[in-house]
């Protein structure tokens, strides 16, 4: 699908979806628990969906409700529906049904890496075999390193070529020594959650030489202290060593919201003055893609924070958007809307640190450079990021009555910034592949 975009004064108020990264972490623990896990307001896109299928592959139940929830302080989502709501019964151990089979259970993930990564380490806990497919996109991103830190614990694996789906693997993990490295935090986070659910007096020993995204991997220990789970880290997180032994309890409450998908919104009133309040987020949160607002404010945004019945941040711009460097290591999912500022700001962007944003559902470097390309914006690769020269507010419509298309490449972040440059140009944009903004945002385009 191809929508054409033109330019707005995005302003007003608006609530984004809950944080997927929170969204799959609740719901797999939630399988894992002793007892029923009630989740208020998950995020209700194609991913999440992904991780709500293998909750029930995994033995759970899991009942979807709609409803208002007095507790919740979010009693809407961003299309003014009713709440959802996941009641989730857990398969914390091997029961009867469980026991293994000579079929292996499948699991579609769709096109939800997260749900993949954290998936295959919790399917281990099984003594049966659990098969991961996914779209074409998935079937590109390896799972190499956990797969091989996999088998160091007791699991059996087999994959496609290069660790990519589709792959199986059987448990039970028994604990042990294993090195692993994570050009992408979810390899460690996967390891985290299931380790500690190994047979008591197992001791499970990882060795991280490197680790990029590091933000995500303290969300996932914070869920770990929030269950009482023990567990040892060195300072720098270059070891783990983390006990079997232990069991999770429900974790009952609201989900919070998405920074990664507030970027889009607030980039947006960035790009066009706003003033945008956004509502549903935390700045306490562990998420480290809240760190877009300074961001923000360091490219010559106003950004104010306010608290009442719940927390609210406004943005808006009235003098110039300014240029900088930025380094996106532990927050590289923000380089396709960080490449639209820089393409927009007054001096130009540099942006480093995040060559693992090549290995997302595209390489989000490369695509970026070739559609801002596109525009005439100067838009240069290196290893690790993106140089952007600036100014393409001031550049001329393309000749015709035609809008310019660029290409969405099936990747939601990638539409989704793509999208906001309409707010900058004083031409229409189109942009291709529209519908793969579900993936994390349904009510994007509304």
């Amino acid at each position: 699908m191809t929508l054409t975009v033109k330019k707005n004064r995005f302003r007003g108020a608006i609530r984004v979806p809950a944080s997927k990264s929170h969204t799959i972490r609740r719901l797999l623990i939630a399988a894992l628990s002793e007892g029923e896990t009630v989740i208020e307001g998950p995020l209700d896109s194609l991913d999440a969906r992904s991780c709500a299928a293998l909750v029930r592959a995994l033995g759970a139940e899991l009942r979807e409700e709609r409803g208002a929830d007095p507790a919740c302080p979010n009693p809407a989502d961003s299309r003014g529906e009713k709440l959802l709501r996941y009641a989730v019964r857990g398969a914390p151990a091997l029961t009867p049904g469980l026991l293994p089979l000579a079929a292996p259970v499948l699991v579609d993930a769709g096109n939800s890496g997260t749900t993949l990564f954290l998936g295959l380490a919790a399917a281990a806990l099984r003594g049966r075999a659990f098969s991961f497919d996914g779209d074409a996109q998935l079937r590109r991103r390896s799972a190499g390193p956990l797969l091989d830190a996999l088998r160091g614990l007791g699991a059996r694996v087999d994959a496609a070529p290069g660790g990519c789906a589709p792959v199986t693997v059987r448990g039970p993990l028994c604990g042990g020594r294993v090195s692993i490295e994570c050009p992408t935090s979810q390899y460690l986070s996967a390891l985290l959650l299931a380790c500690p659910l190994c047979p008591a007096g197992t001791l499970c020993e990882i060795a991280v030489p490197l680790l990029n995204e590091r933000p995500y991997v303290e969300m996932t220990l914070a869920y770990l202290e929030k269950e009482g789970v023990p567990f040892e880290a060195a300072p720098d997180f270059s070891w783990f060593r983390v006990p079997g032994g232990a069991s999770y309890r429900p974790l009952n409450g609201p989900v919070p919201g998405d920074f990664s998908t507030a970027a889009f919104p607030a980039a947006a009133a960035a790009l066009n003055g706003g003033p945008l309040t956004i509502q549903g987020l935390d700045p306490e949160d562990r998420q480290g893609d809240k760190v877009i607002f300074q961001y923000l404010k360091d490219m010559g945004c106003e950004v104010e924070w306010k608290r009442e019945a719940e927390w609210t941040v406004t943005v808006s711009r009235a003098g110039p958007l300014r240029g900088g460097a930025f380094n996106l290591n532990a927050t590289p999912d923000l380089l396709p809307v960080m490449a639209v500022l820089g393409a927009c700001a007054e001096g130009g962007l540099t942006l480093s640190g995040a060559a693992h944003a090549r290995i997302k559902e595209t390489d989000r470097i490369k695509v970026m450079a070739g559609e801002l390309a596109k525009l005439g914006a100067g838009a240069r690769e290196t290893p690790d990021g993106l140089v952007l020269a600036g100014g393409a507010a001031s550049l001329p419509p393309p000749p015709g009555p035609a809008p310019l298309t660029l290409e969405g490449h099936g990747d939601h972040r990638i539409v989704m910034a793509l999208a906001l440059l309409a707010e900058a140009l004083p031409f229409p944009i189109a942009v291709t592949d529209a519908e793969a903004a579900a993936v994390t945002y349904p009510g994007f385009w509304g």
